[in-house]
């Protein structure tokens, strides 16, 4: 994705347009005018020089391995063998097979920039992984992607048939809301519980995973798909998760309708910009590079950003939409915001 001296030119000041145009792009999930802003609008990210000094200074690796540890133990602790146990084992197979844990560290994430602790979050964000694991499991099927590969590992239907896999993940789906009602801390209250349940199934029902799924199903083959609707399955398919996943984190830490909403802008760039990154590693990575099967979008027949714009213009949307998710972070505390921009940078410039 480049160097990570992109970042210099980071503008200092909070240009007065800023918000306005954020509010005419960002809308509700439900609304079908919801879309990003595309590469030809500029909006300037804004980095206050205690926000880079506290960036700088900020740990990143450690806190990765620290907290995707803890989400590790927590769902090992969470799915436990028990009769019948070939449907656990694939669970758990899938579940526990490593990867970035983005999601459910962003959950805590934003529960502790609100003022959270990392306890009252973690059924959430393992509720999100259960659901990311669910997805992953019934999208490398013969019926969706047909992907042999997953996380540098046969995926779960060649190890456990189809019919297992597709349970597997129906019991995952199914287990995640069981686990965020049951399993989260009593001195979070009832309201912020139910509020996140609804949160979390419309991120994933006809206004979130499964719309973008359709959508790209019906899109595969179709030679003139355009921006907007490729935007529309990615803000769907992928991005809408990960916002549920900073919600979640920042309705179980307590925060307010405003600090809730910033975060959800935030999590909305930093959806997209994940599968603009995803898109260009594609094409550009090998599949033992990626732990994956690479090329699989385009033999597929499926648009991508790089096939409709082009790698560096696609390099270009990716450092905007950067720059656009760090300017909502600038309100709150620097130090408690330095896992998030850390995090954001990590999206932009993995190389898996």
């Amino acid at each position: 994705m480049g160097s990570m001296h992109a970042l210099d030119s980071f503008v200092l000041s909070r240009p007065n347009r800023c918000k306005s145009l954020m509010n005419l792009f960002f809308k509700t999930p439900s609304s079908r005018s919801y879309r990003l802003p595309v590469s030809s609008l500029s909006i300037s990210a804004i980095l206050t020089k205690e926000m880079e000094q506290e960036t700088s200074l900020f740990d990143f690796k450690t806190y990765m391995f620290q907290k995707g540890d803890s989400v590790h133990r927590a769902l090992d602790d969470a799915i436990i063998l028990k009769t019948p146990l070939k449907i656990c084992e694939a669970m758990r197979y899938s579940l526990l097979a490593g990867g970035k844990r983005v999601r459910p560290i962003l959950c805590i994430a934003a529960c502790e920039l609100v003022g959270g602790l990392e306890y009252q979050a973690m059924p959430a964000a393992c509720a999100v992984e259960m659901i990311h694991t669910m997805s992953l499991i019934h999208d490398d099927l013969p019926c969706m992607d047909n992907d042999d590969l997953r996380r540098g590992k046969p995926t779960n239907h060649k190890v456990f048939g189809e019919d297992i896999a597709v349970l597997a993940g129906d019991a995952l789906l199914a287990f995640a809301f069981e686990h965020l009602t049951t399993a989260t801390s009593s001195d979070v209250s009832p309201e912020r519980i139910l509020d996140a349940v609804g949160e979390l199934a419309k991120s994933i029902g006809t206004d979130g995973l499964v719309a973008g799924q359709v959508v790209d199903i019906d899109s595969t083959g179709v030679v003139d798909i355009g921006l907007e609707l490729l935007e529309f399955i990615h803000i769907h398919k992928t991005a809408a998760l990960l916002e549920a996943a900073v919600v979640l984190g920042a309705t179980m830490g307590g925060g307010d309708k405003e600090e809730i909403e910033k975060l959800r802008k935030y999590a909305r760039c930093i959806g997209l910009l994940f599968q603009v990154v995803d898109d260009i590693l594609d094409v550009t990575k090998t599949s033992s590079e990626l732990g994956k099967t690479a090329g699989k979008d385009i033999a597929m027949g499926k648009t991508t950003y790089p096939k409709l714009m082009g790698i560096e213009k696609s390099r270009k949307f990716a450092e905007e939409l950067m720059k656009e998710a760090i300017d909502q972070l600038s309100g709150f505390d620097s130090e408690k915001a330095a896992p998030l921009i850390a995090l954001t940078h990590y999206i932009a410039y993995r190389q898996n």
